[in-house]
């Protein structure tokens, strides 16, 4: 077989600057892909959030050479979808938004990149925005470079100018281009060549998972020396363990799509089917005298909840999985692609499950809830643990930009929830604030964020470690509108409530008793009865019929549910539903309850 030329390469950055667009732009114009092919991001989830949430593998020809191409997303939360990438490839693509500059992100995935020794191209992207300033985010990002302690190679970087939309892209700002042929040229003359001694024994590593109803769990795994060939014996090595495993299938990534393979030759990047316990970071091995490459290490989760099985009134009316060995069963499938996640299973019931963030957790839930799910989870709380003796818990630095007149109330906010400020730039009236502040204080608080700005404020945040613990931390709390009756609401009480605080409920809406329908802006717990009609008389007169004008309803999501979640609650998620209820449903149990405490 002629020995192909392979080079390899991930796309790194902040979410939201471009990178699945310049990907499908890349595609597109080496003819990887039709014109009308759709995006990488293909899942549901990601088309609905304009997020890449998976990392996913394509490749492309270019004057006879084979550029595989790794997207990442851009979301601190799935960081650890970006950490594994980066041992499988040689060269990393570093995409930093013409307008914003270097995000937390950014600082994120350019420090694990050049830890590894990997030398970024920079690419300044979105070079046609009406804000954008090509040569000041070249500074800045140098200046990142040697923050990150970049060595003299790493800081003899090179740059392209590109306009991702509309695939084009450039040397220099004066250069004259109308398609990305600059970029592809330049990958060929800085990406070294990924193959290496063909006729050595094979050895592989799998750097990411994917599963298949037909073949089972599949390994995807960048191939260092030597060929795998299909049908083959091999040796998967864990530390000091060796076991042994045959392929039944393998596939490379041509374009979008992955082709059945023969053979996987040295510096190609697919899929091997056949080993059922392979887990990411383990060696694939054709000889057994191969020895294992170095594991993958993945940061550790920040924040846990319990996931239980849902016990309200309602429970099993929406979902087809309800019981807690389906629940456990889903929970361990996810464990198998879901490196950032970690489940504690010692209970019987209730389930506590560890993860990145946030978004982390609830694209699991909306994941699962699309598959039919039901159940419910507790209050998200920040992991702690003991070093040297001393608790620490985790801490996380917030990029913020917000029009200078709500930098006040924002950083008012944040240092009452224990965040440090470090730094405060204003640029044409924007303010960029850099805040450490310990995750505890960031939960629940990007709701209030949007109320505080009035929607003109970005909040990015990167985990940056383990630190003393911050002491009690004070939110500003809303109580709980609780319902005391079961039934279907009826407008004439919602628009009677809606004076009390914010209602999560619409006319008509089916509730339970201890369910929560709104909450008050007052702070305290409030019994109310929200089936209840208006009075009818025959008495008819011009004055006595007001008009009735409802609110909007603040209609709860997951993410939602998350934020306003309180240590007594449960947010009970269902295929078609989300609803607040308070872990003690009537009030005579909660009474109990707090007079046991």
């Amino acid at each position: 077989m002629e020995k192909k030329d392979i080079r390899n390469i991930a796309i790194i950055a902040h979410v939201d600057h471009g990178k699945t667009t310049l990907t499908d732009a890349l595609l597109k114009f080496t003819g990887a892909v039709d014109a009308t092919a759709s995006s990488m991001d293909s899942n549901d989830l990601e088309k609905e959030r304009g997020i890449t949430i998976y990392s996913k593998n394509c490749s492309l020809m270019y004057k006879g050479t084979k550029i595989n191409i790794v997207d990442t997303p851009g979301h601190a939360d799935f960081g650890s979808e970006v950490e594994r990438v980066l041992r499988s490839i040689d060269t990393v693509l570093l995409i930093v938004d013409a307008q914003e500059g270097p995000m937390p992100q950014t600082r994120f995935v350019l420090k694990k990149s050049l830890e590894l020794g990997l030398k970024p191209i920079v690419v300044v992207n979105k070079i046609d925005k009406p804000a954008a300033n090509p040569e000041h985010v070249h500074e800045q990002v140098l200046e990142l470079f040697l923050e990150l302690g970049a060595n003299d190679e790493q800081l003899d970087f090179k740059t392209i100018f590109a306009i991702g939309r509309q695939g084009i892209a450039k040397r220099e700002l004066t250069d004259d281009s109308k398609d990305l042929a600059p970029l592809l040229d330049m990958i060929l003359e800085i990406v070294p060549s990924a193959t290496r001694d063909a006729s050595a024994p094979a050895c592989a590593q799998v750097f990411n998972l994917a599963y298949d109803s037909f073949l089972g769990r599949l390994a995807i795994a960048r191939v260092y020396d030597g060929t795998l060939k299909d049908g083959s014996t091999i040796f998967v090595k864990h530390g000091d363990e060796t076991r042994q495993a045959k392929i039944t299938k393998m596939f490379s990534f041509i374009g979008q799509k992955r082709e059945p393979v023969a053979e996987l030759v040295s510096g190609d990047i697919g899929i091997i089917a056949g080993i059922s316990d392979v887990y990411i970071g383990e060696t694939i091995a054709g000889d057994n005298s191969v020895a294992a490459l170095p594991t993958i290490t993945i940061d550790e989760p920040t924040i846990t909840l319990a996931f239980l099985v849902n016990d309200s009134p309602f429970a099993g009316r929406d979902g087809k999985f309800v019981t807690s060995r389906q629940i456990r069963e889903r929970l361990e499938r996810e464990l198998q692609v879901n490196v950032g996640l970690k489940v504690d299973f010692d209970s019987e019931a209730t389930f506590q499950v560890s993860g990145r963030g946030e978004l982390h957790i609830a694209v699991l839930l909306e994941q699962m809830r699309r598959e039919g799910f039901e159940m419910q989870v507790s209050q998200p709380k920040a992991i702690t643990k003991e070093i040297e003796g001393e608790k620490c818990e985790p801490y996380e630095e917030a990029t913020i930009d917000v029009p200078m007149e709500f930098s006040g109330a924002v950083i008012e906010t944040l240092t009452k929830r224990r965040g440090l400020l470090t730094s405060m730039t204003e640029k044409e009236g924007i303010a960029r604030i850099l805040i450490e502040i310990p995750t505890r204080g960031l939960l629940g608080y990007r709701n209030q964020f949007v109320i505080d700005t009035k929607g003109e404020g970005i909040l990015a945040s990167r985990v940056v470690g383990f630190r003393p613990w911050a002491g009690e931390i004070k939110k500003k709390e809303v109580g709980a509108m609780i319902s005391m009756i079961s039934g279907s609401a009826a407008g004439f009480s919602i628009w009677n409530l809606q004076d009390r605080g914010t209602m999560y409920i619409v006319h008509n809406t089916e509730v339970y008793e201890g369910m929560i329908v709104g909450n008050t802006s007052k702070g305290e717990d409030m019994m109310v009865n929200p089936i209840k009609g208006k009075a009818l008389s025959n008495v008819r007169s011009s004055g006595t019929d007001e008009a009735m004008y409802l609110n909007p309803a603040w209609e709860l999501t997951i993410e939602r549910g998350l934020e306003v979640i309180n240590h007594d609650e449960y947010l009970e998620v269902t295929p078609h539903f989300v609803r607040l209820r308070k872990k003690l449903l009537t009030e005579t149990e909660r009474s109990r309850g707090s007079r046991n405490q």
